[in-house]
């Protein structure tokens, strides 16, 4: 009954582990510090990013799956994860870029792809998992809402740093560790969908047939939200 967040749930934990694999496997060589996560696509094992942002990517989209089936995500909430599985998608097609050799067709797709996925997901994560709708709430979707909410407050605490930085005459990715900075955020982020998944794994479908106490016939059941 739970298939599609369960194998959602699995797609996310194998990409995310082959993307920290990554990081720890270029310890020495990366500075997480001021290293971003998509260097790793143009190193020697670059393949093995792009499958990790790929299944997380598609563990993403099992998710919402899972949620908009149980009637749980609602239109808005569901575009916007689906907007940030597709951003995922496109980190992992199109490179990140050197832009110190020049600008790119394809350095300015990734770019987008980027800014996409990291603003979606915290705007999914806030509108599925708002802990004023009562009769859904529970430890995962609370989870989900504050880590949602945690997103929120990075991106917002990057944009002023960043306005801080542009008032002094300094370039945007210097004036903060931006590798540090996204692996921070990005560790947020797959913390609110791992709790947007978890969630979905543990409700029934929409008037899903359960038996009822005292050996009564079935029952009718709904979790709509």
């Amino acid at each position: 009954m739970h298939r599609a967040a369960r194998w959602g749930l699995g797609g996310v934990g194998a990409g995310a582990t082959l993307i920290l694999g990554l990081d720890l496997a270029a310890l020495g060589e990366l500075d997480p510090l001021r290293g971003t996560i998509s260097e790793h696509g143009l190193r020697e094992y670059g393949w093995v990013f792009g499958l990790g942002i790929a299944l997380l990517a598609a563990g993403s989209a099992a998710i919402g799956i899972s949620l908009a089936r149980r009637r749980m995500a609602g239109t808005a909430g569901t575009l916007a994860l689906m907007a940030w599985s597709a951003g995922l998608l496109v980190i992992a097609c199109f490179p990140k870029h050197d832009w110190s050799v020049g600008p790119s067709l394809s350095g300015s797709i990734h770019r987008a792809g980027s800014v996409v996925a990291f603003l979606s997901l915290p705007l999914a994560a806030l509108i599925i998992a708002r802990p004023w709708r009562r009769a859904e709430r529970g430890a995962a979707s609370l989870t989900a809402f504050v880590f949602g909410l945690l997103s929120v407050l990075f991106v917002l605490s990057m944009a002023a740093v960043m306005a801080i930085g542009a008032q002094s005459g300094l370039p945007w990715w210097r004036v903060m560790p931006i590798g540090l900075v996204e692996r921070g955020l990005a560790v947020i982020e797959v913390a609110a969908l791992t709790a947007l998944g978890v969630w979905a794994a543990g409700q029934r479908l929409a008037g899903a047939r359960v038996p009822a106490e005292n050996g009564q016939p079935l029952v009718e059941r709904s979790t709509a939200s």
